[in-house]
C-alpha cells in the first residue's frame, strides 16, 4: 500500500477560506491505493466493507481468506465451489454472500475486467459494466475507481462521510443531497477524489472529542 501524491492539496486550498482550513489542520493529501490489485479482488473487498467498520470487515475477510490457504485470495472458481453456509460463518450477511458469487460468476464470465484491461475503459464506461453484477452499485465501483484504478475525479455523492464531511465543512444543518453535492463537486474537478478523501477526515475530525 502506497500513498498518492497530490497536486490536489493546492488546488483544493484555493477553493475557498474553508477548503484552504481543512487542507491545513489535515496536511497533504494521503489517499491510499492499491493498484496492484486487481478489479475483481478490490471489488469483493468493497462489498465486504460496506454498512461496516473497517476492522469489522477485515476481520470477516480474514476468515474469508484463511479458507483458501493455497491462495493469495479466493479465485472465482474457488468461491463458487463453497457452500453458501461457509461464508455465512466468515461473518457474511446474505445479502453480501449473493453479491460476492455473483462477482465471482462476472469475473469468470469477463464482465469483470482485469487490471490491464481497466485502463482502457473509461470511468463510466465501467460504473456501467459492473452495476451489471448482482449486489453492486454504483458506490461500490466508485471505490474500486478511486482506491485501486487511482482515478483521479471520482467523487461518491451516494456516500455518508462524503456528505457529512460537506455538512461539517461548511456548518449546514444537514446534508447535502447526492445530487446536489454533485453539482457543487464540479468546482473540485479535476481532482474529486482526494476532494472526497479531505471530506472523509472533515466526518472523522467532527467526531473527536474537544479538547
Amino acid at each position: 500500500m502506497r500513498k498518492t501524491a497530490h497536486p490536489a492539496t493546492t488546488y483544493l486550498a484555493k477553493i475557498d477560506s474553508d477548503w484552504a482550513a481543512l487542507v491545513k489542520r489535515v496536511g497533504p493529501c494521503g489517499l491510499q491505493t492499491m493498484p496492484k490489485r486487481e478489479p475483481y479482488e478490490a471489488l469483493i473487498r468493497a462489498i465486504a466493507h460496506q454498512q461496516l467498520h473497517g476492522k469489522a470487515a477485515e476481520a470477516i475477510l480474514g476468515r474469508f481468506v484463511a479458507m483458501y490457504p493455497g491462495e493469495a485470495f479466493p479465485s472465482p472458481a474457488s468461491i463458487l465451489n463453497t457452500e453458501p453456509e461457509l461464508l455465512r460463518a466468515c461473518g457474511f450477511s446474505f445479502a453480501k454472500i449473493a453479491s460476492i458469487r455473483g462477482i465471482a460468476e462476472g469475473s469468470a464470465a469477463g464482465v469483470v475486467p482485469t487490471g490491464k484491461a481497466s485502463k482502457k475503459l473509461s470511468d463510466e464506461e465501467l460504473i456501467e459494466r459492473l452495476v451489471t453484477l448482482k449486489g453492486v452499485g454504483r458506490w461500490t465501483v466508485e471505490m474500486l475507481l478511486i482506491h485501486t484504478l487511482e482515478r483521479p475525479d471520482i467523487l461518491p455523492v451516494d456516500d455518508f462521510g462524503v456528505r457529512e464531511g460537506w455538512r461539517v465543512l461548511k456548518s449546514l444543518p444537514q446534508q447535502p443531497k447526492p445530487r446536489e453535492l454533485a453539482r457543487i463537486g464540479l468546482d473540485w474537478s479535476p481532482h474529486r477524489s482526494a476532494a472526497a478523501w479531505y471530506l472523509w477526515r472533515a466526518a472523522e475530525q467532527a467526531k473527536l472529542p474537544a479538547v
